[in-house]
């Protein structure tokens, strides 16, 4: 059985060892009715990540521990070949898009779902029960260097082990955090990781796992946010205010203009590509809440919208020109 190396460090204060805008990590998680699953993978870097069979996820069922999980063939798999360029998301749904099945374990993923997926993982219980996860199952996104032979994790998603096992069907938001009390927060519900994660849970949260410290909750069949992710990886501390707002329309857009909207008033707008170019710049002559940009110049891709305000304030979104 190939070995699965830990990265076990000897400090009983340590719950989690962070890396630093290094490699890609678990951005969102998507737990909602029926088979609407999904996982949002980011790249944090300012290079492109080949995944080349190099990334895999493993599922651990009911929080079981690391080599019960990765003894098992249909816990795991493959990413597959994608290549994430830099500060992009792909997401990843299970694969439950037969439009004929309308009940039992087999029904379909909300078509809003699917169309959002970059790719769809094998749901077969006899393949790969992965993207069958609940909320009561840990997940590992895991690397190797060396074609295999060893994996390394990268994000954990839970807690394995035992003592992970939650007392119900959902980890919460109040300690033991194991679900007994409090608000159940991995079960019908969608997760994104705060904007100033830099990196996975590269050890075994212990003695818990506290949702709450790496994420914000939004309500059961949310995916509005996906493909949507801010870090301040490309964005820089000073750039999260949580006292602006900002949205574009459309997004994804294949039009020739943008609206940018926010709830203060824009000074300036700048556009950089996924190299970290400006490639435009526009500043407000009649300064309001709303500025329309002209995008017909920008190839297909993606491209990060850098709001100004008053008092220095600074907001990014990322934009997708199709």
């Amino acid at each position: 059985m190939k070995k699965l190396l830990l990265s076990v460090i000897a400090l009983s204060s340590l719950t989690s060892a962070m890396a630093q805008c290094s490699d890609i990590f678990i951005s969102e998680y998507v737990e909602g009715t029926n088979n609407n699953k999904a996982l949002e993978l980011y790249n944090p870097t300012n290079h492109a990540i080949a995944l080349n069979n190099n990334y895999r996820m493993v599922r651990y069922n009911n929080g079981t521990t690391a080599a019960a999980g990765e003894a098992n063939p249909q816990a795991m798999i493959s990413l597959g070949t994608h290549v994430m360029q830099p500060y992009t998301t792909w997401v990843i749904v299970i694969d439950r898009r037969d439009a004929t099945q309308t009940s039992g374990t087999n029904i379909v993923v909300d078509p809003g779902l699917i169309a959002i997926a970059d790719t769809f993982l094998c749901s077969d219980y006899n393949v790969s029960y992965t993207m069958n996860f609940n909320g009561n199952d840990a997940v590992s996104l895991q690397k190797t260097t060396d074609g295999g032979s060893t994996w390394n994790y990268i994000d954990i998603f839970g807690m394995m082990g035992d003592a992970a096992m939650v007392s119900s069907a959902s980890w919460s938001d109040q300690a033991p955090y194991d679900g007994s009390v409090g608000t159940w927060w991995t079960l019908n519900h969608t997760l994104i990781r705060k904007s100033t994660v830099t990196g996975g849970v590269t050890v075994n949260p212990s003695p818990e796992f506290i949702v709450t410290a790496e994420y914000d909750s939004l309500p059961v069949n949310t995916w509005t946010n996906l493909h949507i992710h801010t870090c301040v990886c490309n964005t820089g501390i000073n750039e999260i205010d949580n006292s602006v707002t900002i949205s574009i329309y459309p997004n994804p857009s294949n039009s020739d203009f943008t609206t940018i909207s926010a709830n203060e008033p824009i000074e300036m707008v700048e556009v950089y590509n996924v190299l970290g170019e400006m490639v435009m710049n526009k500043r407000s002559s009649n300064i309001s809440n709303k500025m329309i940009i002209e995008n017909r110049s920008l190839i297909k891709g993606v491209y990060f919208v850098k709001a100004h305000f008053a008092k220095n304030k600074v907001k990014t979104i990322k934009l997708s020109i199709q």
